[in-house]
Order: structure tokens, then C-alpha cells, then sequence
């Protein structure tokens, strides 16, 4: 008799509809190509429209069917709500929800004001939460659900200079665990921490330091990777995968975790 996989060890994802925030570059833009690769149905959130539609047509180019557009600033709680809502009336229900937006600036906790914890709080945690209500009735109805939060690896271990991030990304941590218990069966909720990662928001993370300091980034970028036993910095790509087995049937049984792709430079275990 001819071997039939189990569809509980699936990798695919057709079938499934995706919407991905902050897909315009970085980790979210390399999520995007793993989910459309692996066979979903993609929704690309982004503030910059231009990048979302040149993605788009890049992947038609590539046969990709059903690539859909979404420009939404997640600081707008109202919008957020409102557009999202519209878009799965018009499109269909969305069975996979990747939360990602860029971080808060560098700089010592103690530097902090009001402002500067209540806009990526905004963006982070409140935009997460309210994604996660609006789409929640269609993972249900698919009972199909899975929600990956691109985070951090300060969850686990602070950042020196990252206070404000640092604390946004344990109140999302926490956040998700506390969700983990209280979402229906069919739906799971996971945290991807990614270590120094090569993306924009890397870069500018290691010029705003090298400038603080009086120091050169690439002296920053060295300090960094001096930490990290594979001795390179994460592609992007490699995130990515980690990502989509989550957000696969295969991925089903994890749950309420928060998984580091680091290049194994947390020393937590």
C-alpha cells in the first residue's frame, strides 16, 4: 500500500490566508515569501503602499494567486479595527496573523518619558491585541488558527541600551502566554525572538549606538557577534522558516512559546 502522509505533518499552507504586518522589509517581508512559497494566501500590511504593491506583483510574476494590499499605520487603534474588518469581509477569513512592526529607539531606561513607551506600546501590544479579537471569529469558523508574534530575544534576556524595547517586548511576551490558555482549541499563539538579525532595523539599531558611543558601527556589529556561537548574523530567510512551521499543521502541538533564532547567543536555557 502506497504511503499517504499524515496531514497532521504538513508543511503546506494552501488553502490558508495569511496577513502579515510589516511586510515592506526585514523579517516581515522574508515571512511573507516563506507563507506565499509554502502555498497560502497572502495579506501584506505595511504603512509604505508603494513597497506593499511592488511586492505584490513581484509574487504574481512568480504565480502566486491572491496577494492582497493593506496599508494601515497600527498606531491608528480606530483603522486597525475598521480596514481589517472590511478587508476579511471582502477577502475571506484570515487563519494565519503575523504581529510584527519595527521597534522603539535606543537608549537607557532611565531616559524614558511617557511618550516614548505609549507609541510602541501602541503599535506592539494594543494593534496585536486588536488583530487578534478582529480575526479571531475566522480561525474559529476555519478551526484553523495560528498567531506568531515576532518579538525579541530581550523576552528572555535584556538588551544594554534597548530599555524602552525591552519592555515592550516582555509585556507581549506575557501577553501571548496569558492568550496561549485562553484561545480555542484550534487556534495557537507563539513568539518568534529573533537574535541580531541582518535587516534595516539592525543597522539603524547599531548606528544609533556607535553614534552614542563615539564609536564606529562596525565596532558595534563586532561586539555583537562576539556573542554569538555561529558567529554571523541571522538571515532574515532563516527566520522566516521557523515562522512558517509554526504557522503550519505540523506546527500544531507548540503553543505558548517563545522560540529564539539566535544563532545561540541567549545563554538561558
Amino acid at each position: 500500500m502506497a504511503y499517504v502522509p499524515s496531514p497532521l505533518k504538513s508543511d503546506s499552507l494552501a488553502g490558508l490566508h495569511a496577513l502579515v504586518c510589516g511586510a515592506s522589509s526585514g523579517i516581515g517581508h522574508a515571512t511573507a515569501i516563506a507563507l506565499v512559497e509554502a502555498g497560502a494566501t497572502l495579506t501584506l500590511v505595511s504603512r509604505n503602499e508603494g513597497k506593499l504593491k511592488a511586492m505584490a506583483r513581484q509574487f504574481a510574476e512568480l504565480g502566486a494567486e491572491g496577494v492582497h494590499v493593506l496599508a494601515l499605520d497600527l498606531e491608528d487603534g480606530a483603522a486597525v479595527e475598521s480596514l481589517v474588518t472590511q478587508h476579511i469581509t471582502e477577502n475571506g477569513h484570515i487563519q494565519i496573523l503575523i504581529n510584527n512592526t519595527g521597534g522603539p529607539p535606543s537608549g537607557p531606561l532611565l531616559e524614558a518619558g511617557d511618550d516614548d513607551f505609549f507609541k510602541p506600546l501602541t503599535r506592539h501590544l494594543f494593534a496585536s491585541h486588536r488583530l487578534v479579537k478582529t480575526c479571531l471569529e475566522g480561525m474559529v469558523a476555519s478551526d484553523y488558527g495560528r498567531i506568531i508574534n515576532i518579538v525579541s530575544t530581550s523576552v528572555k534576556e535584556p538588551i544594554p541600551n534597548l530599555g524602552v524595547s525591552n519592555t515592550i517586548r516582555g509585556a507581549m511576551a506575557s501577553w501571548a502566554k496569558t492568550l496561549s490558555r485562553e484561545l480555542p482549541e484550534c487556534v495557537s499563539i507563539n513568539n518568534i525572538l529573533p537574535g541580531f538579525t541582518d535587516t534595516p532595523r539592525l543597522t539603524s539599531l547599531a548606528e544609533q549606538i556607535a553614534e552614542k558611543r563615539g564609536v564606529s558601527t562596525d565596532e558595534v556589529m563586532a561586539g555583537w557577534l562576539a556573542e554569538v556561537p555561529a558567529g554571523r548574523l541571522i538571515d532574515p530567510s532563516e527566520t522566516a522558516a521557523a515562522i512558517a512551521f509554526l504557522c503550519s499543521p505540523a506546527g500544531g502541538a507548540i503553543r505558548g512559546v517563545s522560540l529564539a533564532v539566535d544563532g545561540g547567543r541567549l545563554r538561558s536555557i
